[in-house]
């Protein structure tokens, strides 16, 4: 294995942007990410605490991550959002995905979460063969959809010239 998993620090936060990069860079999005590391100590460490981050490292490097936060599901109750699985270019293939998969499974059923949810690139086929071969439903009749900042800044833009 050569690895181990443990919750994240902040002083992991550099690293773990690293990763958030990689990961845009291989869904070609790299220009996308805007989150900083001050961000992420403030939101994963702060008084409002918004996500938990569990780390993979190996010789005192972060190489793998999975960022989860809690969610509730008006059908179902509790559950946790993986928002990020992400496992460095170097050690895909060395089990590292299943061990944070694992752990964050392992951490959702002691808070007695109804469900733990996340998304799949529709063109990653590697990733939605891992998840469909750990059990999950991945489910190809639901759309996402996103409200950016500017989408959220127009839309309440539109609200207050409506209240004129």
């Amino acid at each position: 294995m050569g690895f181990s998993i443990r919750d994240a620090r902040q002083e992991d936060m550099v690293q773990v942007l690293e990763l958030i990069r990689e990961l845009a860079l291989f869904e070609k999005e790299p220009e996308a990410v805007e989150v900083t590391v001050e961000e992420l100590v403030r939101d994963g460490f702060g008084d409002k605490k918004m996500f938990h981050c569990f780390v993979a490292e190996k010789a005192e490097k972060v190489v793998g991550i999975a960022l989860i936060y809690p969610r509730y599901s008006t059908w179902k109750g509790p559950i946790v959002h993986l928002e990020d699985l992400i496992v460095s270019k170097e050690m895909r293939g060395s089990g590292l995905g299943t061990a944070l998969l694992d752990e964050v499974v392992k951490y959702g059923h002691r808070l007695g979460v109804k469900r733990i949810s996340w998304e799949v690139l529709d063109w990653n086929d590697p990733a939605i063969a891992f998840y469909e071969n750990k059990g999950a439903d991945v489910k190809r009749d639901w759309d996402v959809v996103h409200l950016n900042e500017n989408g959220i800044k127009t839309y309440v833009e539109k609200l207050e010239e409506s209240s004129i």
